[in-house]
C-alpha cells in the first residue's frame, strides 16, 4: 500500500516557477516509481515526469523537457516537481502517482496509487 500527499500548487504568472511536493509512505521504496501527471479541463490526463526511486532514473514529457525537474529526497520520502518558465498551457490539476510496475512510466493506467491532486494556474 502506498499513500501520496501533494502540496505546492497555486497561482503564478507566466514565466514564473512553482515547486510541487509529493510525500510518500510505503512499505518499501526500492521498486517504487513516482510520476507526475496533469489534467486540464476537457482534456485527458497526461504524463509529465517520472522518477525511479532506486536509482533516480528520470523521464519527461517533451512538452516540459528543459523546464521541469523531478527529484526525490530519500530522508523525507518526498518527490518534487520543480516547474520553471511556466506558461498558460501548464494550467491543470497536477497529480502525483506511484507504481511498482517496471514498465509503462508514461501510462496513467500503469499507476495504482494516486494523490488527491493540486491545482496549478498560470496567468498571462
Amino acid at each position: 500500500q502506498v499513500q501520496l500527499v501533494e502540496s505546492g500548487g497555486g497561482l503564478v504568472q507566466a514565466g514564473g516557477s512553482l515547486r510541487l511536493s509529493c510525500a510518500a509512505s510505503a512499505r518499501t521504496f526500492s521498486r517504487l516509481r513516482v510520476g507526475w501527471f496533469r489534467q486540464a479541463p476537457g482534456k485527458e490526463r497526461e504524463f509529465v515526469a517520472a522518477i525511479k526511486w532506486s536509482d533516480s532514473t528520470t523521464n519527461y514529457a517533451d512538452s516540459v523537457k528543459g523546464r521541469f525537474v523531478i527529484s526525490r529526497d530519500n530522508a523525507k520520502n518526498t518527490v518534487y516537481l520543480q516547474m520553471n518558465s511556466l506558461n498558460v498551457d501548464d494550467t491543470a490539476v497536477y497529480y502525483c502517482a506511484a507504481t511498482l510496475r517496471e514498465f509503462g512510466y508514461g501510462d496513467p493506467a500503469r499507476y495504482d496509487y494516486w494523490g488527491q491532486g493540486t491545482q496549478v494556474t498560470v496567468s498571462s
